[in-house]
């Protein structure tokens, strides 16, 4: 007789698995394109932090509510870690209570999209359109005027202050 405690297990074992293949296994088709900026896998190591790595170049998402960018609110921009391209504008930064910086639009022509279905559902990946450097993912629950919450992982950019 099937017990409640291992339908628990093999629910558990099996998210487990799926979090393995996330983490070994690009989740967009970013990682095919060809971008105006490119390394191998070893500069791209050399250059980044092993969590910026992990982000930007396996698609991994850091933890929510663990980056300070979470709580930039002074006028600024926001670049990719990568390779600096200029990405967001603090003008277009919202608090979505998610836990990941969000925006409600990119700056033009700095980001790319690509259908990810890495959790076996359908979901827009975000990654930067210089580098290819995977950022987090779009919404359609964000605010006006845009409608789209860009949920980005705060690791794969910085923040430099001064005009928006």
């Amino acid at each position: 007789m099937l017990k409640r405690r291992h339908l628990l297990m093999a629910g558990a074992g099996g998210l487990a698995l799926l979090a393995a293949l996330r983490y070994r296994m690009p989740s967009s088709e970013a990682a095919d394109e060809r971008f105006p900026v490119s390394h191998t896998d070893a500069e791209w190591r050399s250059l980044l932090t092993p969590a910026q790595y992990a982000v930007l170049r396996r698609s991994a998402t850091e933890r929510p509510y663990s980056s300070p960018l979470d709580h930039e609110n002074r006028p600024g921009t926001f670049a990719c870690a990568g390779c600096q391209l200029a990405l967001f504008s603090s003008a277009t930064k919202f608090d979505s209570h998610t836990g990941w910086p969000s925006f409600w639009q990119p700056l033009e022509h700095a980001v790319g999209t690509t259908n990810d279905r890495s959790l076996g559902i359908g979901r827009t990946a975000v990654h930067c359109a210089q580098c290819g450097g995977h950022l987090g993912h779009v919404f359609n629950d964000g605010p006006r005027p845009t409608g789209l919450r860009y949920c980005m992982n705060g690791v794969a950019m910085f923040f430099t202050a001064g005009p928006a």
